[in-house]
């Protein structure tokens, strides 16, 4: 791995580069779509660039060349900081979801932007009276249905939001409008209601028309969304941000998943589990012991990191990625197999990780895993027995989660850059 460029963002409150969730958006667009948005003039022709969308915890979000490092339009500026990640519409349209952190310019909510010249056509509110909960952030990233013209995302306030879109998209003008209908989701957590045990943080998973996630207190819900109903629930368990991973097993879904050490106390379990999509039903579940650090200024251990699904030669395990395992510094990844939760291997790190691993595979079919740390270093393991390969230092910590296209990766630090790595 060779660093080849980095961007330095601007900062707010919290700073600038990304934290947690933190993962860019790397697009290449078709050539009918370039012309039409506000790219610089030389990237609307220049064929087979490859874009990183970076939201970043400055309020921007910021379009970059995957190549150099270069602006290729001007920033969206939000106003408020991001924690999460962007999303894009799934049919190519230039429409993107931004959702907001930290109310540091007053309200708080998501919106949807135009790429074609970058104004923001949708606001939704996080602090409603609806909710259970006053708190309005948005760390989820949304999911766009091409099929229905939907968009569905968690809120911190506790609600489930799926937005029937109406969109329309002009080429020829260009123009993109849309005009959502949004459907909400709430829930009741029997004694619990306005606390925060309600909140999503995670981005919800989805197969086919149930949508799953966890919550602050770490029951976990699938609920139709064809009917916005639930359809089983599980009992609490502790705090859960990481992602719901799901895969697919003869037209059956199965959930991995795994929670912090939060509402446990300064130690316990990150939980890690199997669940049936369908029913709910725990198959298997591992303990792995982890601290965290609790006060005025928490920074909570165990699963923060959205787990890996192995393909091709991997395909039979689920890689976690544990934070404050043995020490307050230290971490672990832990790779089990997928049908019995038995652990295949182990890497104990030096230093704990939030950002969540990535993995691809060689033009051999060989799976390699990258995997960012606290103190800023960027790893890379053979995925099929955990051992570390070579790691370079990025200077700051790396709490947001990489992206690759080809060769080229793109991660950004809390110490306020966006860093392009090739793989040599």
């Amino acid at each position: 791995m060779v660093p080849a460029w980095s961007f330095t963002t601007s900062s707010s409150s919290w700073g600038g580069g990304a934290g947690w969730t933190g993962q860019p958006i790397l697009v290449r667009w078709k050539e009918e779509t370039k012309k039409i948005m506000n790219l610089n003039a030389a990237y609307r022709t220049q064929p087979n660039f490859v874009e990183a969308i970076y939201a970043s915890l400055d309020g921007n979000v910021y379009f970059l060349d995957t190549a150099t490092g270069k602006l290729t339009r001007e920033p969206i500026r939000t106003g408020n900081p991001i924690k999460g990640s962007a999303s894009l519409d799934s049919r190519g349209y230039p429409l993107l979801y931004v959702g907001e952190g930290i109310p540091e310019k007053g309200g708080i909510g998501f919106g949807i932007y135009s790429l074609i010249d970058g104004k923001r056509l949708y606001y939704q509110k996080g602090i409603e009276p609806y909710a259970y909960r006053r708190w309005g952030a948005f760390d989820s990233s949304a999911l766009f249905n091409r099929n229905a013209d939907t968009l569905t995302v968690g809120g911190e306030n506790g609600l489930l939001y799926t937005l029937k879109l109406n969109t329309k998209f002009d080429r020829s003008g260009p123009s993109i409008s849309v005009q959502p209908k949004p459907l909400k989701y709430r829930y009741v957590i029997a004694g619990k209601q306005g606390n925060t045990y309600h909140g999503i943080e995670n981005s919800v998973a989805v197969y086919k028309n149930f949508a799953y996630f966890s919550d602050n207190m770490g029951a976990l819900q699938c609920v139709n969304l064809l009917t916005m109903q639930p359809v089983w629930a599980t009992p609490h368990t502790d705090d859960t941000d990481a992602t719901l991973v799901v895969e697919v097993e003869n037209d059956h879904p199965f959930l991995y998943t795994g929670t912090e050490v939060d509402k446990q106390g300064s130690k316990g379990n990150a939980i890690l589990r199997k669940i049936d999509g369908l029913t709910g039903v725990t198959l298997w579940q591992k303990n792995i012991p982890a601290l965290t650090v609790k006060g005025e200024h928490p920074v909570n251990g165990g699963l923060l990191a959205t787990p890996v699904k192995g393909k091709g030669k991997i395909s039979h395990l689920m890689i976690f990625t544990v934070a404050r395992y043995g020490n307050l510094s230290g971490g672990l990844m832990i790779a089990l197999e997928k049908k019995t939760g038995k652990e295949a291997w182990r890497w104990t790190m030096s230093n704990y990780a939030w950002s969540s691993p990535v993995d691809f595979e060689d033009i051999a079919g060989n799976p390699y895993i990258v995997q960012g740390d606290s103190v800023g270093n960027l790893h890379l393991l053979d995925a099929r027995n955990g051992k570390v390969l070579h790691e370079i230092s990025l200077g700051a910590n790396i709490e947001a989660s990489p992206a690759i296209f080809d060769d080229t990766i793109v991660v950004a630090t809390r110490g306020g850059k966006i860093h392009g790595i090739v793989m040599r």
